[in-house]
Formats: structure tokens, C-alpha cells, sequence
């Protein structure tokens, strides 16, 4: 209802300037911003307002100031003095927001009065005049709104939990290697939900269904990699990445998206629910395992529970942080129990650390053996230098890649051979060459040719001593040094080869463009 206090029908000489701020989240048509609209220019006609502008959040909760960009200039307009109004029209109290805490909605229109722009609620049956009755009446409003904030979010909840349990998923995407699948009231299939696309019935439900064959086969995969394999998420990443594989999203694997994966029970069917809390816009909270809501069995499952269960041991063994001491404790225990120390030793122990903890915090396994005085049979360092050469690489790749498109050129990646396809005009293979310590204390690279696919170019990058660091780059073009199977390089190569050696790979971007020339020539 229109407020009617104060009216007049006689007209003002001047009509005063104001501005209205309107806001519809989701809640009822009643609050659409043209029926504030309109409230608003009544109400506006008869007390000799003249509406000169609009904020409008369409959409946007009131819980917070955070998101609602209309109201934030609004604020920002009057603090500045950039306003050319002096009134603000609201339709009523809540609009103005539902804020959990009462101050900080009266703080807001403090700013407006402080800055001379005084706020009228039009559909309000009180004056906002100062007065102590509209004080308390205000505060009232205030407090309701945001309590019928806490109610509605209570009641949702609930109902969310119920149909969890009863098997349905409740939003979100539905993730890498699952789909979402509509079914009726009656659990009947209706249709497969794509990126987002929402359901249209309010009796109708969403649950979770593998997804394409190659997309379950990769998950699958992923999880030998880490259970069997025993390589770490980032490696993971580096891997699919290097295939040319994408995310269900289109985007490259990280590190976050393969751990994901591995911690998430839908994967073995399990629907689970209020893992996190994100209440009334509130900072968001992890819940303890028993505040989870969940219905063991609901869907297919992709992944067998074992390998799951496995994951979380390995991930669990990761997380927590043992010392450097405790650690060598544990292995020189091993050490002593069973006479030899391999990976395989140590990650066939149930409740002992796996060998990649040793592997991440020492920088390799044999230098943890090292520090518990054993030495294995075979110098096995080159094994841990080319894990870790492995693991590089596909940075690498990605490094030149975005070098080269800095650099204006283009640059397609075959996901079977791995070579690099610059400009559409020749192929590049990428390399990584291990630098060795010869017997005598000098460092030396070989280089290999890959004699199969023959690339026209083989991009060369030497590592420094350490084998952690590029130490510079060479672009070896197979027309003058393809026909050898390796090459041979040592600190210092003479004029010819260092007329292909570039420090940086800014620099070596250069040589890249000349490679091109040289090879379609």
C-alpha cells in the first residue's frame, strides 16, 4: 500500500529531484522493479518529485552490499557529492536490503542523510521523518527482513536435505565424466540436462549418470595414476595436459581439478550434501563429516570404492605434516625391519608415509636413503632426475607455446605425436636435455633426434647442473644436424653449434621465426 501521510493535492512551485533504487532478487512478483517502479512514480506524483534517475539491481540478493553494484554507486554518487538529485525513492525496507545485521542497512542510509540525500520507503505506512515512532518502526522493518532472510533459509535447507537423502542431486555442475539426467515425479529419465540448463517442473528432480565412455575411462585412469603409479596431482595435470586433454569446463588440468576428482564421492556414487556452508552470504565454513548430509548408493559409480578408499589414504598420508626427523625415523626403522629400501618397500606399508612424501621433501629418494646410511646397490639418481624431467616437460611445452603466440606466430599441438605445428609452416619437437657430471667433474648433454617423426625442428632445452632449472635453448634444425641419431653438447660448443643457442626464450623466439624461413626455403 502507498503511503499516504502528508499528501497533498495542491502542487509544489518546484519539483525536487530524487532518484529511485530499485531491487528484485527471486523472491515474489509482487517485488518486480516495475511494480516498484510504478508504487514509486505514485508516490513520487504526489509529493512533487521528479524521478531524474534509476538504480536498479535485478537479480541480487539483499543480504549484502557485495554483488548489488546499483546500490554501491548509489552509495559512491552521494559520498562524492556527484548527484544531481535530492531525495531516494525505496519502495519499502527490505528493499533497501535484507542485511543481517540491522546497522549496517541504517549505516547505509546514514551516508544518504549525512550527504544531504534523505530516503523515503513509498509503500511504508510510517514517515521516515526522524521522528521516534518511525525510529522504532524502521528498526522493526530491519530486523524482520533480515529474520525472514534466516527463515527462508532454513526452510530451503531443510527441503534440500530431504531430497538428498531421498537421492537427488541439489545444483552444481555436474562434474568431469558424470552428466546430469532429468527424471520425473516418478524417477522416469526425461532428458540429459547440458551446462547450465535447470530443470523447467517444480516436480521434477536431476540425478547423476556416467558420462561419455572416454570421459569415465580418462577418471578411471586418473586414479591409477595416483594409486598405482603413485604420482602426484600436479604430475597428473602435466600429463593430461601434455595429451591435449581439457577439463569438463574447456580448460587446462591443474593441480586443484585432479584433486577434486580424487576426493569426491559422487565418483563411487555417493550423493553428498552441506560439506561446505554458505549461509546468508555468510564466509563460507568446511563442516566437520558429521554435519554432512548424504545417501551412500544413489548413483552408477565410475570408480571402484577401493581405489577411492586408497586415494583418500594417500592424500591422508600428504597432508599431514611430519617433521624431516620423524620422517627419517620412520625410514630408518623400515630400514632396519627389512634390510633394503625401494619406492615399492615403502609404499606397501599401511600407515607409513609414501614414497613421494620422501621424494617432495628431501628432493629425491635416494637422498632420504642417504641420510639414513643406506645405499642401494645401483645409483639410481638418474631415475629420480628423469621422473622429475618428465614432470617439467609439459610446462615446458606450455611455456614455448606461449612464447611463440606472444611473439605473434601460432601454434597447433598434435595430441598423438606431440609436435609442435608453428605458423602451420614446419613442425617442432620439444626436448629436455639432462645435464650428466662426467667422471671427470665435466657437465655434458645429449640431445636426441626423434628419427621417426622427423620435426623439422627440435627445440632443445639444456638444464642447468641441478637439473631443476633451464640453463639456455638450442633450435636445431633437421636439415643440418637431424641426419645423427644425438648430438653431444658440452659447456662450450664452438661457433657453429652456438649459432644456435639462445639463452632466453625471448630471445629464442627470434630464432624461431628464422627457423621458419629457413625450413620452407
Amino acid at each position: 500500500m502507498t503511503n499516504t501521510s502528508g499528501n497533498s493535492d495542491e502542487k509544489p512551485e518546484r519539483l525536487i529531484r530524487a532518484a529511485q533504487y530499485v531491487r528484485m532478487s527471486t523472491e515474489h512478483q509482487k517485488y518486480s522493479t516495475e511494480n516498484q517502479a510504478e508504487i514509486i512514480a505514485e508516490y513520487a506524483a504526489h509529493r512533487g518529485f521528479e524521478i531524474v534517475r534509476t538504480y536498479e539491481d535485478s537479480g541480487k540478493s539483499g543480504l549484502k552490499l557485495d554483488g548489488r553494484l546499483s546500490l554501491q554507486k548509489l552509495i559512491a554518487d552521494v559520498r562524492s557529492g556527484n548527484t544531481d538529485f535530492e531525495v531516494v525513492l525505496v519502495y519499502d525496507v527490505s528493499r533497501w536490503g535484507r542485511f543481517q545485521d540491522a546497522d549496517e542497512s541504517a549505516y547505509y542510509e546514514f551516508i544518504c542523510r549525512e550527504g544531504g540525500i534523505k530516503v523515503h520507503y513509498c509503500a511504508e505506512q510510517f514517515e521516515n521523518d526522524g521522528s521516534l515512532s518511525a525510529t522504532i518502526i524502521k528498526s522493526m522493518k530491519r530486523a524482520m527482513a533480515g529474520e525472514y532472510s534466516r527463515e527462508l533459509s532454513a526452510k530451503v535447507f531443510t527441503g534440500q536435505c530431504r531430497l538428498i537423502r531421498l537421492g537427488f542431486r541439489q545444483g552444481g555442475p555436474a562434474g568431469f565424466g558424470l552428466r546430469r539426467v532429468l527424471v520425473d515425479e516418478h524417477c522416469n529419465p526425461k532428458t540429459t540436462l547440458q551446462r547450465g540448463e535447470q530443470k523447467s517442473l517444480q516436480t521434477d528432480r536431476v540425478v547423476l549418470q556416467p558420462g561419455p565412455p572416454e570421459e569415465v575411462e580418462m577418471v578411471r585412469r586418473l586414479y591409477r595414476m595416483f594409486v598405482v603409479q603413485q604420482r602426484t596431482e600436479s604430475e597428473i595435470a602435466g600429463i593430461l595436459n601434455g595429451e591435449g586433454h581439457v577439463t569438463d569446463l574447456g580448460r587446462p588440468w591443474t593441480r586443484g581439478t585432479v584433486h577434486q576428482i580424487l576426493t569426491n564421492e559422487k565418483y563411487i556414487g555417493n550423493n553428498v550434501y552441506n560439506r561446505v556452508s554458505f549461509k546468508l552470504k555468510a564466509k563460507r565454513v568446511l563442516n566437520p563429516p558429521d554435519m554432512w548430509v548424504r545417501h551412500d548408493g544413489a548413483f552408477e559409480p565410475i570408480v571402484e570404492p577401493d581405489f577411492y578408499e586408497a586415494a583418500q589414504r594417500i592424500i591422508d598420508t600428504r597432508s599431514k605434516r611430519y617433521t624431516d626427523q620423524e620422517l627419517l625415523d620412520r625410514l630408518a626403522a623400515l630400514l632396519a625391519e627389512k634390510g633394503w629400501l625401494s619406492g615399492l618397500v615403502i609404499d606397501e606399508v599401511e600407515d607409513m608415509p609414501s614414497s613421494i612424501t620422501f621424494r617432495h621433501r628431501f628432493g629425491s629418494l635416494v637422498r632420504a636413503y642417504e641420510l639414513v646410511g643406506y645405499s642401494p646397490a645401483r645409483d639410481y639418481r638418474y631415475i629420480e632426475t628423469n621422473r622429475a624431467l618428465r614432470a617439467l616437460h609439459p610446462d615446458v611445452v606450455q611455456e614455448v607455446i606461449a612464447g611463440i603466440e606472444s611473439a605473434g606466430g601460432s601454434v597447433r599441438r598434435d595430441p598423438v605425436s606431440d609436435l609442435l605445428h608453428i605458423n602451420e609452416e614446419f613442425t617442432a619437437a620439444l626436448v629436455i636435455a639432462r645435464c650428466q657430471v662426467s667422471p671427470a667433474g665435466n657437465l655434458r648433454w645429449k640431445i636426441r633426434f626423434d628419427q621417426g617423426l622427423r620435426p623439422g625442428i627440435t627445440i632443445a632445452a639444456r638444464m642447468e647442473d641441478d637439473n631443476r632449472t633451464i640453463r639456455d635453448y638450442y633450435l636445431l634444425p633437421w636439415l643440418d644436424l637431424g641426419k645423427s641419431p644425438d648430438l653431444r653438447l658440452a659447456p662450450e660448443n664452438g661457433i657453429l653449434l652456438d649459432a644456435y643457442r639462445y639463452e632466453t626464450l625471448e630471445a629464442f623466439m627470434d630464432l624461431t621465426r628464422r627457423a621458419a624461413l629457413r625450413v620452407a626455403a
